[in-house]
């Protein structure tokens, strides 16, 4: 049986909150110099985060991710000579920098490779300034984070059901390694539940839900938190109304 995102109680874990802790630093890969500038600024402006490095085009950002091994890498999908998500893919896969995606498109498939490529975020470039600030922030401290739109279309296209698993999907014995209560947790992660929201659903401490959420990311082998959400969906553990 596949455990949803509710539960009973369980005693509350402990652990040291985060601390403010040094800057966010940042390198924002775009290619429109307009656009890349007034990103730059509206992220200067926001305390707490530093640009170390822009860059207009995928190879680049690799390059800078390498070379200045920053906290996060705001990417756009689509740039020259190597595009946004193959860009994430080396950068996560390297382990370089957390990776944010923004753009213009919320088209499934911008979305889905990009999630699966290992961001640990996606928001669209028409989002307030405000809110790019705080997504920056919510990343850099280890939360996933996707549009609430995005999200929406997200649990609209894996609700649909399919007469048989399609290729390349995952196949639901990769739970079997997982607890019931590590379920549950990934259960709500597909949902795009914050830590704070999964503690309140699931009635556990928040420290509690950052320990489950780091064993089951080890157990399925997966770099970010996103990932395990795209995974819940793609197994049908998301509730729809």
């Amino acid at each position: 049986m596949t455990e949803r995102c509710d539960g009973a109680p369980e005693a509350a874990g402990t652990g040291a909150a985060q601390g403010a802790g040094e800057a966010v630093r940042v390198v924002v890969a775009e290619d429109q110099a307009a656009v890349r500038s007034g990103l730059v600024l509206i992220l200067r402006s926001a305390p707490g985060i530093e640009v170390v490095g822009e860059a207009a085009d995928g190879e680049e950002a690799v390059r800078l991710a390498r070379e200045l091994r920053p906290d996060l890498v705001l990417m756009d999908v689509q740039m020259p000579r190597l595009d946004g998500v193959s860009a994430t893919r080396l950068v996560t896969g390297e382990g370089l920098a957390d990776v944010l995606v923004l753009t213009t498109f919320d088209l499934d498939e911008y979305v889905f490779g990009a999630l699966r490529a290992g961001a640990s975020g996606f928001l669209l470039k028409d989002s307030e300034a405000a809110e790019l600030v705080a997504a920056v922030r919510t990343v850099a401290r280890g939360e996933g984070l996707i549009s609430p739109a995005v999200t929406r279309r997200l649990i609209a296209e894996f609700a649909r059901p399919a007469p048989v698993r399609p290729p390349g999907a995952p196949d639901p014995s990769v739970l079997d390694a997982l607890t019931r209560r590590e379920r549950e947790v990934l259960a709500c992660l597909g949902e795009g539940l914050s830590n704070a929201e999964v503690a309140g659903r699931l009635h556990m401490a928040e420290a509690t839900v950052k320990t489950h959420v780091s064993r089951l990311l080890a157990k399925l082998e997966l770099r970010s938190r996103v990932q395990a959400a795209v995974l819940a969906q793609e197994l049908g553990m998301v509730q729809t109304s």
